[in-house]
């Protein structure tokens, strides 16, 4: 399904990553399982091989490159639909603890048949976020927490930061466009603090993950229930 393992190489070799014999099967089984179950549920709108590798797989892995992840670290992926970006790094890094929370059913019932076909371990919560981080279950007990997701800072970090332990990270992969100033405050407020800003470039086009470390509990009050969430940004 995916282009062949030399193309692939040179791809990873163009961002700065190592591709194996080993990732590149198990990233072939995952495209190939994802495109055919994109046919009864909406997962992603990019179906061809070499975009699948760029765009999801190659995207989803970069954050090794810059975000030191502690071996054995439990992250959450919140939002995380077909598995962006935590289920790629899962195949490159099996010690990971994973946890896949998505708001849609349909989402998880893809994820579990994929982790089987895998041959990988992870957690499935199905559940919208701002309810699950009131789960004392889940609320701060992640080492990361992690996000693709369109939405701005602000936004991503009411939803992803009550999930993480003190000392413990949230990575935000953003564009470049977004002004990241506008979202210090809800960080602040939430017991956040940007400690480190990754700019690179990926097959030309810009890229920024933020590093924002938990120096403190969040508040019980956030995150908000959604109506506040939308109405009101912190």
């Amino acid at each position: 399904m995916l282009p062949e393992f030399e193309i692939c190489c040179s791809k990873f070799t163009e961002a700065g990553l190592v591709l194996t014999d080993e990732l590149y099967k198990k990233l072939d089984t995952y495209a190939e399982f994802l495109i055919e179950y994109n046919e009864k549920v909406n997962l992603t709108t990019i179906l061809d091989p070499l975009e699948i590798l760029r765009k999801h797989f190659i995207d989803s892995i970069i954050i090794s490159k810059y975000v030191d992840i502690p071996r054995n670290s439990s992250i959450i992926d919140v939002g995380t639909g077909a598995g962006f970006p935590s289920v790629p790094l899962k195949l490159m890094r099996n010690d990971i603890k994973l946890t896949l929370l998505d708001s849609l059913n349909k989402r998880i019932q893809f994820l579990t048949q994929l982790s089987d076909k895998l041959g990988i371990e992870a957690e499935f919560i199905h559940g919208r976020a701002e309810e699950v981080a009131n789960r004392e279950e889940y609320r701060e007990k992640f080492d990361l927490s992690c996000a693709r997701a369109v939405a701005n800072l602000s936004l991503l970090s009411e939803y992803c930061i009550p999930f993480v332990k003190t000392g413990g990270l949230f990575i935000s992969m953003k564009g470049p466009s977004e002004d990241l100033s506008e979202g210090e405050n809800a960080v602040r407020l939430l017991g956040g603090q940007i400690e480190k800003l990754s700019e690179y470039e990926l097959f030309g086009e810009k890229r920024r993950i933020v590093h924002i470390k938990k120096i403190s509990q969040t508040p019980l009050k956030y995150p908000r229930n959604s109506s506040q969430i939308k109405k009101k940004q912190l």
